[in-house]
């Protein structure tokens, strides 16, 4: 794509690698594979796929990134969620589970902040498929918060049984997801293919299954082609199974069901991320950008209280972070400290204005065995949205 930046010749060559080993799969499974799988290979693949391998993911353009998270933009955010942290640790005198932990600054963020409230968990846990992404965690951790690494466990698998909070920052959207579409002679798997050594799209009618049985339930019209996210389900569901008492929170970008499948969004939410520039083509580059989709939040909402979780509470994300005290923690800085002051305005703006992250990041509470109002959800319920 012309409009995008060049990769290196060692990124264009890593490319090349994962991209033959996608089409050896495509090849092996006899001509044609879901999207979703396509989409696991290229964010998950071993070393090679995008959260797999060695490139710089998280951060500003000029450090090499290609896209920014909340915990990135501001310290405040992961100060914020301390504190509705410290709440559910207190009522529950469990541990933090931190689900795809990016960069680490999430966690450093909440580990400081918590030690400042004096309500440490023993335990931070954090799982990470990626090793590299492990690594760089570890270093964040060691360089700043030395005193605290003893408290940080790295998982391979979820616990059996778990109390406290489970975190997920911008999991969700990172999951492999099917692409479904509605046609005149019935429901449709998009997949891929191979068409001279390209990848293409192919589509196959469904016939039976939980995929089919989701499509014909959300009752979409012929021509309509969107998302599915059976893999959030899964996972949603595994952690309700595990948590005893506390509360599992996602935070991401999505929409309540009647949103996220608008007759305005025929297309699907499905996007790519390179360099800081956003486009809709999965097949460009595998391995160098990201591939996401919208969050389907009446889903996962449906699937925890399916295996025995409550909602407690949905909102936006402008609303959780005022909520946990955001303006509180703005207001300790003086405004006559220009150097401080502005760029800490300027986060602020980007975590809360509805042009930027507000808005459009939702904030979802499940709980089980928790009786008190949370923190995060005080004003601002969109329940209703869901």
């Amino acid at each position: 794509m012309s409009s995008l930046p060049p990769p290196g010749t060692d990124a264009l060559a890593h490319s090349a690698r994962l991209a033959e080993t996608i089409r050896a799969e495509i090849e092996n499974a006899g001509g044609w594979i879901p999207f979703a799988r396509y989409m696991e290979l290229a964010l998950y693949a071993p070393g090679l796929g995008y959260y797999s391998s060695g490139s710089a993911k998280f951060g500003d353009h000029d450090k090499g990134g290609d896209f920014v998270t909340a915990p990135e933009i501001s310290p405040l955010f992961s100060r914020c969620l301390a504190r509705q942290a410290a709440q559910v640790l207190t009522a529950t005198q469990g541990d933090v589970l931190e689900l795809g932990a990016g960069s680490g600054k999430l966690a450093l963020g909440m580990l400081r902040e918590l030690e400042r409230v004096e309500r440490l968990p023993q335990r931070y846990g954090i799982l990470e498929v990626s090793a590299d992404l492990r690594e760089r965690q570890r270093e964040l951790l060691e360089r700043y918060a030395p005193h605290l690494i003893d408290r940080v466990s790295w998982l391979d698998a979820m616990p059996a049984k778990f109390s406290g909070l489970i975190l997920g920052n911008e999991v969700l959207d990172a999951l492999p997801v099917h692409l479904v579409a509605w046609r005149e002679d019935g429901i449709h798997e998009r997949g891929v293919a191979l068409k001279a050594g390209h990848f293409v799209w192919q589509e196959r009618r469904l016939q039976i299954g939980a995929l089919l049985d989701t499509a014909r339930s959300l009752d979409l019209p012929p021509g309509y082609v969107s998302e599915i996210n059976l893999a959030a389900h899964r996972l949603t569901a595994a952690l309700a199974d595990a948590l005893e008492h506390g509360v599992l929170l996602w935070i991401d970008y999505g929409f309540g069901r009647n949103e996220y499948y608008h007759p305005q969004r025929s297309r699907g939410t499905l996007m790519c991320h390179y360099r800081h520039r956003a486009h809709d083509d999965p097949f460009h580059l595998p391995g160098l950008q990201d591939i996401t989709s919208h969050v389907d939040f009446s889903a996962v909402t449906e699937t925890g209280i399916e295996h025995g979780l409550r909602l407690a509470g949905y909102t936006t994300q402008a609303s959780f972070l005022i909520n946990c005290g955001i303006t509180e923690l703005l207001a300790k800085t003086s405004p006559d400290d220009i150097a401080a002051y502005l760029p800490q305005t300027a986060q602020a703006q980007k975590l809360l204005s509805p042009a930027e992250m507000g808005e459009l990041f939702k904030v979802l509470a499940l709980g089980k065995n928790m009786t008190a109002p949370l923190l995060g959800f005080a004003s601002g319920d969109k329940s209703r949205l869901l």
